[in-house]
């Protein structure tokens, strides 16, 4: 695939800093960010991972490129354990296919990002992103607005808002005319085994 330009979507560009051989700070990478997934399902929807911690603490290396780049290989919605993932996506403005998915085409769209298991349409779910995961979420609206839905409740975000999604069952909808980007930073959680029962 040939990188993206600035404009298209997904488009972001990273730069990465490190350390030479000194010790003195550089920039070791500065481009377009290269893991950029897109769906057939969502038109000009793009969610462009930017960076993949697996450890906590996260090892500091000189150069953290030198080992391979973190975010590349299939789709993973979720950091890994103990892991973190930073990413951008651009969500349009909602089709009436996507409010009308059944809970069969909601899960297939989540098996896409890799964790068919978040999806909670159908089973409770208010609308057919529905979905639960593990992790601290924070949201952060760079342009746009963007409605986040809970079990009976929603709030209208708009540029500069930020959200903590703290394990919550919860869907995305963009009511409006213009794309909405949206930062996500996913931490690895766990869930209080009480508040986990209540689920079931």
């Amino acid at each position: 695939m040939a990188p993206l330009l600035p404009g298209q979507p997904g488009y972001v560009r990273r730069v990465v800093t490190g350390h030479d051989a000194s010790g003195k700070a550089i920039v070791v990478s500065d481009g377009p960010a290269p893991f950029v997934h897109t769906s057939p399902t969502r038109q000009n929807y793009a969610s462009t991972d930017i960076w993949r911690t697996l450890a906590t603490p996260a090892p500091i290396a000189a150069n953290a490129l030198a080992e391979g780049e973190p975010t590349l290989g299939p789709r993973r919605q979720m950091p890994t354990r103990h892991g973190t993932v930073i990413r951008i996506n651009q969500i349009e403005p909602e089709s009436e296919a996507m409010r009308n998915l059944t809970p069969a085409q909601s899960r297939q769209l989540f098996e896409g990002l890799g964790n068919a298991a978040a999806s909670t349409h159908g089973k409770g779910g208010r609308h057919p992103m529905m979905h639960r995961t593990e992790t601290i979420d924070y949201a952060i609206v760079l342009s746009g607005e963007i409605t986040m839905l809970l079990d009976d409740s929603e709030v209208l975000l708009k540029a500069g808002d930020v959200l903590v999604q703290v394990g919550t069952n919860h869907a995305w909808s963009n009511r409006s005319d213009k794309p909405c980007v949206i930062a996500f930073v996913l931490v690895d959680g766990e869930f209080d085994p009480a508040l986990k029962a209540s689920f079931d």
